[in-house]
């Protein structure tokens, strides 16, 4: 059976069944259905991040090795270790990023796991879920709609139509909307200017859904997100639109949406589902506030990054542990033989095939992985995430490999078997996770010790462009950075800013450490080039945009929505997956 069958065949849980397991009463449920919910923060006191933080579960995170076009299902392999903890008694909660409809109709597919390791529903999760992707559109593209009209109202705040720095956005996949024109027709019509739409999860608005630790958190945020600066460059903030600012009204619209979902998994683990930003163009990480309420819920939380740890994991460390005022007990790396051999060179249509060869030439990439991650110092677990056509001798080979780095790799596999499957690496975590201080503790232990290049405390303290070159020398393995005249320019309004110590959103190509996606493997020889700069003031970093990365994606020839159908009689979904 398919992803979509095995779903559809699941007999799931009642929601407030699955709270109970949480110690949430149904109370404090707002349901959405018989098997999807909202939490009501409010009603179960955690409104203040504070409170949460009065009795932490252990975090770990998910990451991944550089992954093929088609990913390497770190979902999957997180929500396997959280059923096999749950298995042997730990008590284990999911926090986890809520699917696109961009990837969903378009090649990558939907967010939900696979196999028989799912979060479920799948089909309505990866559709429009509780709606929190269109109140963060709603919201997003109101603020847009403030902007044109304050201007077309007679501009008080003097905001020079040119330097919007603002997209509106749809939650699809349409690259005949990156660039437009608005405001034709007459002067009824609106002031004529250049304008664009970016997707949904690259938004600001989305940072700061995310990074919020709760709703006064949420509007101080977006009071700074910048939308343009005046005619003597000067920046205008939401907080500047209208005699109160605009962040209330976007606040309307986010209010409900800011209630982490509660779902489950085919194994009954309860899955808190909120917020859902792209790794590879913005931070790529669920929201704080649904990691905090799991770690406030369950002594373990398993939560994920996109792409590889060139890029969510670092983001999750620099970015999105700071904001929630956690970090990771322990990092699991998800490895596949595939990803390894089409990182040796061999095409995505072969790299199912047999080939010790191009193994041994990818595994570099793994390798480099782990160099970046042992700078945390954190426990690093390898998760080699099998699939049907996998060999035991390459698996064995890799175990090795593995091993002689000083690193423990163990097989992952929950797709065809579910917690069973995972059983193995949550034991190897757990253990883990038995000889790993308190956070607190370790703190007080770093603090002895000269910082790390890669700490989040040592990064905090340079200005951007070094941080910049600390990031692509120490994790990519470029030889130096490079910047476009308009990055410099940038880049030289905010030295002299509190914006120059920012921390630094790479967006870049998952497929490469380099910003050439073709570049395979462990690339050297190369210079990571900044074409743009942007500030997002209210997520509170800095965003440096590389290569040719983009924030409106493109569907490929062949979208997967062309297969897409509904049932005549009974509406089910079909060929979602």
């Amino acid at each position: 059976m398919n992803d979509a069958e095995i779903s559809a065949t699941a007999t799931l849980q009642p929601i407030h069944a699955i709270a109970e397991r949480l110690g949430v009463s149904a109370e404090h449920l707002i349901p959405y259905g018989y098997t999807m919910a909202k939490i009501d923060l409010t009603g179960l006191g955690l409104t203040d991040n504070a409170d949460v933080q009065r009795s932490p579960g252990k975090v770990v995170l998910v990451t991944a090795c550089s992954p093929t076009p088609a990913g390497e299902g770190k979902t999957t392999v997180a929500i396997g270790l959280a059923d096999g903890l749950n298995r042997i008694g730990v008590n284990t909660a999911l926090a986890l990023r809520e699917p696109s409809l961009g990837p969903v109709f378009g090649l990558k597919g939907g967010g939900t796991g696979g196999g028989y390791a799912q979060v479920v529903p799948m089909d309505k999760i990866n559709l429009h879920f509780t709606g929190d992707l269109h109140a963060i559109s709603a919201a997003h593209n109101l603020l847009c709609a403030l902007v044109d009209n304050h201007i077309h109202q007679g501009n008080q705040l003097g905001i020079d139509p040119r330097t919007i720095t603002i997209k509106r956005c749809v939650d699809l996949n349409d690259r005949t909307l990156r660039h437009t024109v608005i405001g034709l027709g007459g002067r009824t019509q609106g002031v004529p200017r250049e304008d664009g739409f970016e997707i949904t999860v690259a938004t600001e608005t989305m940072a700061i859904f995310c990074l919020a630790t709760d709703r006064k958190d949420l509007k101080q945020r977006l009071s700074q997100m910048i939308i343009g600066y005046t005619y003597d460059q000067k920046p205008v903030t939401v907080g500047e639109l209208g005699p109160e600012g605009a962040q209330g009204a976007m606040a309307v619209l986010l209010n409900d949406a800011l209630d982490p979902n509660l779902v489950q998994t085919l194994s009954g683990t309860p899955a808190l589902v909120h917020g859902g930003p792209f790794a590879n163009i913005a931070h790529g990480a669920n929201s704080v506030i649904a990691t905090n309420t799991a770690r406030a819920l369950a002594d373990v939380v398993i939560t994920e990054a996109g792409f590889g740890a060139d890029l969510g994991a670092e983001k999750f460390m620099h970015i999105t542990g700071p904001a929630g005022g956690f970090s990771p007990d322990a990092i699991v790396v998800v490895a596949t033989l595939r990803a390894l051999k089409y990182n040796g060179g061999v095409s995505v249509d072969e790299a199912n095939q047999v080939n010790p060869e191009a193994l041994r030439d990818g595994v570099v990439n793994l390798d480099r992985h782990l160099d970046h991650l042992a700078h945390y110092d954190r426990p690093v677990v390898v998760a080699i995430n099998t699939f049907p056509d996998d060999t035991q001798e390459e698996i064995t080979w890799l175990i090795g490999h593995c091993q002689a780095r000083g690193v423990t790799a163990e097989i992952c596999a929950a797709w065809g078997q579910g917690a069973d499957g995972a059983e193995a690496l949550a034991r190897v975590i757990r253990d883990q996770l038995q000889q790993t201080p308190h956070q607190q503790h370790r703190r007080e232990q770093a603090e002895q010790h000269a910082p790390d290049p890669l700490s989040p405390q040592a990064l905090a303290g340079l200005p951007l462009q070094e941080k910049i070159s600390v990031i692509a020398r120490t994790i990519y393995g470029a030889d130096g950075v490079k910047y476009s005249p308009a990055a410099l320019k940038q880049l030289g309004e905010l030295a002299g800013t509190p914006a120059e110590y920012l921390p630094v959103c790479v967006a870049k190509t998952p497929f490469s450490f380099s910003d050439d996606r073709t570049k395979l493997g462990a690339p050297t020889g190369f210079q990571l080039t900044i074409q743009r700069v942007r500030l997002r003031a209210g997520a509170g970093f800095v965003v440096v945009y590389t290569g040719r990365i983009m924030t409106m994606p493109g569907l490929p020839k062949h979208p997967a929505a062309e297969a897409m159908d509904v049932a005549d009689s009974t509406g089910e979904i079909l060929n979602i997956f």
